[in-house]
């Protein structure tokens, strides 16, 4: 389907496309995914970015092309909305756990160090 015919489509209409997992995930979020949609409408008239922990949330048609930015534990991360993210979860674009990256070894931290005296 295009986009635009996506747009058209309902909530619960677009959910028969979905996986059963990403239908169950609409069904369980309820309260929170009620107020993280209000907050879209209002973002959308204001053209406004949409700040929300809801990571859990399944992007729905209607927020093609708006920008949110999602909490990963520390900050949040800001992205806009491709046709390409719907169905995936929101969370999926906003890393909670960065690469790790190794440095040189600390004070008595090689090998040959274990038989060194402590002082």
């Amino acid at each position: 389907m295009t986009i635009e015919e996506l747009q058209k489509l309902s909530v619960e209409d677009f959910t028969k496309i979905l996986t059963s997992r990403q239908r169950r995930a609409i069904v369980r979020l309820g309260i929170s995914y009620k107020s993280l949609l209000s907050k879209v409408a209002m973002a959308k008239k204001t053209n406004k970015l949409v700040k929300t922990q809801v990571r859990e949330a399944v992007i729905l048609p209607s927020w093609v092309g708006m920008n949110f930015a999602i909490h990963n534990g520390k900050e949040y991360k800001q992205f806009e909305i491709r046709p390409e993210m719907l169905g995936h979860r929101l969370g999926e674009f906003a890393f909670s756990t960065k690469r790790v990256q190794h440095s040189a070894p600390g004070i008595r931290a090689t090998r040959g160090s274990k038989f060194l005296a402590v002082k």
